[in-house]
């Protein structure tokens, strides 16, 4: 079978989909800047994410190339930091798209990273495919969606005639990794702080990690499916009942509430941003369920007492 590319592919769902993917007898090949991937069976090129060089010959013939490059979100958005993300995730995007059309004989489809994020912050229902895109000064959210826009415009301008592009706008994935969020929830649940946060009304969108991987293969193979597509379950709920939802599971019935100024505190502390918890993200995979994917864990609590009951959290 023909190999699978990913580019950025030594983070949580670097590792989970080279796992996926071996399991189903693929070659792996991942591109990372520091090579040391602890997956038997997948082989590991180095690269800057900003130049071409031996890598860019991995591509030639490859099922898919999966970019998953860019720095994380979790900090703060002073300037020097939203410099290095929006760059991280720029550079990379273009150079594959060059490396792409030096191809012989290119990769069958490109999928590139993006995320549910680049969505209007809303209560209303959800947004599918065609929802609003745009900043919210309610949300904080303007240069999240900013990149988000960036990252696909740079996707969508690379010429690569042969090789499909899909544009995968993934919500919070939720694995056994240390660093998902599902364990940092389970902690907070577990000591009595998983209370609703802020007003509790935001939505969450989210996804179950083999659900994830799930999606994206079914990306590769369905030759219908280019442009953007959602990557989330069908069930976005609340952050109160997401935070419920854990605290049933890990049998603790005192949660704690964090409001508003509590967050922004903690946030200041911690070297993040509130908009990660306080954006409501209402999203939904319209093209996923129209193309006939079938959800493992389409609701929250399925997808909790699943991972719960596989790995102990905390």
């Amino acid at each position: 079978m023909k190999k699978i590319i990913l580019a950025g592919g030594s983070g949580f769902l670097g590792q989970a989909l080279a796992a996926h993917f071996i399991r189903k007898g693929r070659s792996v090949t991942v591109l990372a800047r520091s090579p040391g991937a602890p997956i038997s069976g997948v082989h590991e090129m180095f690269w800057d994410g900003s130049t071409l060089g031996g890598w860019s010959r991995e591509l030639e013939g490859a099922a898919a190339v999966i970019n998953l490059t860019g720095r994380s979100v979790n900090c703060r958005y002073h300037e020097s930091n939203r410099t290095m993300i929006m760059e991280s995730r720029i550079r990379p995007t273009r150079i594959i798209g060059e490396a792409i059309a030096k191809c012989q004989t290119p990769p069958e489809v490109w999928l590139n990273a993006s995320t549910a994020t680049i969505y209007q912050h809303t209560y209303c229902p959800a947004w599918d495919e065609n929802g609003n895109i745009c900043g919210t000064p309610e949300a904080r959210d303007e240069f999240s969606v900013k990149v988000a826009m960036e990252w696909e415009r740079v996707l969508n301008q690379t010429q690569t005639p042969v090789t499909r592009k899909v544009a995968f706008r993934a919500a919070m994935v939720l694995g056994r990794d240390k660093n998902s969020v599902f364990p940092m929830l389970c902690r907070l649940a577990q000591f009595g702080l998983g209370g609703k946060m802020g007003g509790g009304r935001q939505f969450v969108s989210w996804i179950h990690q083999l659900d994830f991987c799930r999606a994206v293969d079914w990306l590769i193979a369905r030759e219908d499916l280019s442009g953007p597509v959602n990557i989330c379950s069908p069930d976005p709920v609340s952050n109160a009942e997401m935070m419920q939802t854990f605290r049933e599971v890990m049998r603790m019935p005192v949660g704690l509430p964090a409001t508003r100024w509590m967050l922004e505190i903690g946030a200041f502390i911690l070297r993040t941003e509130t908009e990660l918890i306080l954006k409501s993200r209402r999203v939904i995979p319209r093209r996923l369920i129209e193309s006939g994917f079938t959800f493992q864990f389409p609701l929250i609590r399925q997808a909790v007492e699943d991972l719960r009951a596989n790995r102990q959290v905390g």
